[in-house]
């Protein structure tokens, strides 16, 4: 069935694989979001399945508690949860450091609050994603509606005297609308190109009002597992210091390949 899949597929499939080894019976994980994340779910509900898996998810948007419980995973509220034994989450880059840039699915609000309450944080990745320097994708900010335009040229006047290459901003649409996210807020990307100094930027976007965050993750992460597509993962763990590589079956049940219209 890998088959068929692409080679970034492909490796999205291995890097999800060997994060949903480290879930163990009882644990409360963090569900994050997007393709990569998706695939996590999927094993993690094969798991579930085959295994009996006794785990309680805390999902990072609407699309991932569907797919969730559609693949048999107890759904929890982080309110019930409190804090995590682990997050697992896909990123749209992330550097040597293991600072990233997340959002691209628009959930950037949850999945940093989630993050935030986890033990240990882990990202899923294919090799494309990382970067020498963040800001080749663009950073999405999560704005309230309410003076949203005066928000994007707040953030404007910011970033004049920033460390940035690049200062296009623009809001995200889905369709015809504004995108919403599950918070029913809009999302402005700002396409910078290179960031100089992603924590000052940081802490600078989250002190504008309007803004109610930012898709740069700081010190959140603890692991990157990045695939390849020929079934080779390696892990990077920032506390340990090491970086270990091992190769994943790329042979699956089919019921991950079945469509759970993630």
């Amino acid at each position: 069935m890998t088959g068929e899949l692409s080679p970034i597929d492909k490796a999205k499939f291995v890097a999800a694989r060997r994060a949903a080894d480290l879930v163990e019976n009882d644990m409360r994980v963090g569900l994050g979001t997007g393709s990569t994340a998706a695939w996590l779910v999927r094993h993690l509900g094969e798991r579930v399945q085959s295994e009996g898996l006794r785990i309680q998810g805390v999902p990072t948007s609407s699309r991932t508690a569907r797919l969730a419980r559609d693949v048999g995973i107890e759904i929890i509220s982080l309110d019930e949860a409190k804090m995590l034994d682990l997050t697992i989450d896909g990123a749209d880059e992330f550097d040597a450091d293991l600072n990233l840039i997340k959002g691209g699915g628009g959930a950037l609000l949850q999945e940093k609050i989630v993050a935030a309450a986890s033990e240990q944080v882990v990202i899923i990745a294919d090799a494309a994603k990382e970067v020498g320097t963040l800001g080749a994708f663009p950073l999405p900010i999560e704005v309230i509606p309410f003076g949203w335009t005066t928000t994007q040229m707040l953030v404007e006047e910011l970033l004049v005297s920033a460390d940035v290459m690049g200062r296009k901003i623009t809001l995200r649409m889905n369709g015809e609308e504004p995108f919403r996210t599950d918070e029913g807020n809009h999302i402005l990307d700002l396409h910078l190109s290179r960031i100089g100094n992603a924590r000052q930027l940081a802490m600078a976007l989250n002190q504008m009002p309007g803004v109610v965050e930012n898709g740069l993750f700081i010190d959140l992460c603890d692991k990157v597992i990045v695939g390849y597509p020929d079934g080779r993962v390696e892990t990077r763990d920032i506390n340990a210091g090491t970086v270990s590589e091992d190769r994943v079956d790329l042979v699956e049940d089919e019921n991950l390949f079945s469509d759970l219209g993630d």
